[in-house]
This record gives C-alpha cells, structure tokens and sequence, in this order.
C-alpha cells in the first residue's frame, strides 16, 4: 500500500492582522513544499492565509488543503480549500479538524483555538506554538498542561521552525515521493 502524506492541523483565528496572517501563510506555503497535507477550519483568517500559502506552493496537488467546516454549507470554505467538508457541528467540528492530523500547529488564536489547543491534548497530538500575536500560541508556548512533565506544547518562533519541528514528530511518516518523481521544492 503507497505511503499517504501525512496531514498536519493548522489552527487560529477567524480574524487576524495582516504580520499573523503573512506568517499563516508562510505556514501553509512551507508544510505543502515539505509534502505534507494541511487540514484547518477551512473559514477565514489564519485559516484561508494557510489554505493560499498551500496552494502557492510549487508542491502542491489536488486534495493537499482540506476544510472541516462548521456549518453544512460546503461554499462557506475559503476558495482555496481543495476538500470541503460540512459537518453542521459548530464549534464540535474542532475536535475533527485535532482528530483528522497528526501534528497540529496554532498560529495566534481566540476561544476556538484555545478549544482545539485542549482537545490536541486530551487526543495526544503534538502540538506547536507559534510564538506570535497576543493570542493562545504565543501565551501558551512552552506550556506544559496537567502537571505533566512527559510532554510540552512546543514553541516556535518561525514558520521554518514549526515545520521543522512537525517533520521532527512525524520521523519515518513523513511523506516521501514514489520512486522516480521530484521531490518537493
């Protein structure tokens, strides 16, 4: 069975200035030229900067930007989204959006974030903070939650870093191109 790309999650907020959004979208462009998938929202702000950061990349392919949307409307995602899913759940679809990755990155971030930063960790994902903004990421980098002394939430301070740091995590599942195709640029 060929080796699927592995999917990372790329969380924030709805609405955010333009510096976290241009990171956003650095974020994406960088996770899609590593061959990686990227799952988020699928709305706006660091949402759709991710999802067309993604689709600039020159690795980027049909099925590389998924959405879980919240409401049951699939033209309610960003236009650069590749595959939307409506779900009518709300803010519940946020434990899709942990679930569906095995990495999960926060750019800035309100309550939805802090929401899907809680449920990663419940569901044992790494997570990686961008340590920018005044939101979630940036107040809970390097945090360790419960007490625990096994696992923290990483910080980043770059877009290179949090990928690096996601490439790190995903070790022999990060994706590699079939035998006689390019590699990602």
């Amino acid at each position: 069975m060929p080796q699927s790309r592995p999917i990372v999650a790329i969380i924030g907020a709805g609405e955010a200035p333009p510096a976290i959004l241009a990171v956003a979208e650095e974020l994406g462009r960088r996770l899609v030229d590593a061959g990686l998938r990227i799952v988020s929202g699928g709305r706006g702000g660091v949402m759709a900067a991710a999802s067309r950061g993604g689709r600039a990349s020159s690795a980027w392919a049909e099925g590389a930007i998924l959405g879980i949307l919240p409401g049951v409307d699939r033209s309610d995602a960003n236009p650069w989204i590749d595959v939307a899913l409506p779900t009518g759940l709300g803010h519940a679809r946020n434990v899709l959006v942990v679930l569906a990755a095995e990495v999960v990155i926060a750019v800035d971030g309100g309550a939805g974030t802090l929401s899907e930063i809680a449920l990663a960790w419940v569901h044992e994902r790494p997570i990686i903070a961008l340590d920018v903004g005044d939101g979630w990421s940036g107040r809970l980098a390097g945090a360790r939650l419960d007490g625990r002394q096994d696992a923290a939430i990483e910080r980043a301070t770059s877009p290179a870093e949090a990928v690096a740091l996601a490439l790190a995590h995903l070790g022999e599942r990060a994706w590699a191109p079939p035998a006689g195709s390019a590699p990602p640029a």
